[in-house]
């Protein structure tokens, strides 16, 4: 009983360890993170925060997964059991949105925010958020392709240009709310997102 007691206390330390995390880099980058910090604010020793992860960078990997599934279920759990087609690429837009416009996270799009911090970079933290990112574009555009095929979009539409344009607007959208304070960023954004699909 006791190892199995050890394991579920030490998910449970890392699981608090990693929201933390989420919270800081949200607001400061994930290179804000630091050992010293995050062993203070949790009370615990440097050894105890590091333990888990190995090194900074494997701090800053899991943050980025935990932060990944927060939008993951925000965004496409919601939008998911949509029926495929037009109405799950709206349903896509109108939940990517909400999720932009809320207080999910307190700095905004946490994967923009980190998208720009590690474009110019280098190594495995770079390499996960372009992963991430590539995947998302991949998503979006089988989504559109499924569309096409179902008779929603033109049979000339280039899925690849759409899911393009749906997450340029996405990241422009974070920039109008976060750095200029935007209150309407959820109706304008939608309405160019609804452009963009032929609405």
């Amino acid at each position: 009983m006791t190892p199995r007691k050890s394991a579920a206390e030490a998910r449970e330390t890392r699981s608090a360890i990693v929201d933390h995390a989420i919270d800081i880099a949200s607001l400061e980058g994930l290179e804000g993170l630091t050992i010293g910090r995050l062993a203070t604010d949790m009370r615990m020793s440097k050894a105890g925060v590091v333990g888990g992860f190995g090194s900074k960078e494997g701090l800053q990997l899991a943050t980025l997964e935990g932060a990944i599934a927060v939008w993951r279920r925000e965004v496409w759990n919601r939008a998911a059991n949509a029926k495929p087609g037009l109405p799950r690429l709206r349903a896509i837009c109108a939940a990517w949105v909400a999720y932009l416009d809320g207080e999910v996270f307190p700095g905004g799009c946490f994967l923009t925010a980190a998208s720009f911090e590690f474009d110019g970079r280098t190594g495995p933290v770079r390499d996960a958020i372009e992963g991430a990112m590539d995947l998302w574009l991949r998503v979006l555009a089988g989504e559109v392709r499924t569309a096409v095929e179902a008779g929603d979009l033109p049979a000339d539409t280039d899925p690849e240009q759409v899911a393009f344009e749906l997450n340029a607007l996405a990241v422009g959208a974070n920039q109008a709310r976060q750095l200029h304070g935007a209150k309407d960023v959820q109706p304008r954004t939608l309405a160019a997102m609804n452009r963009v699909l032929g609405g």
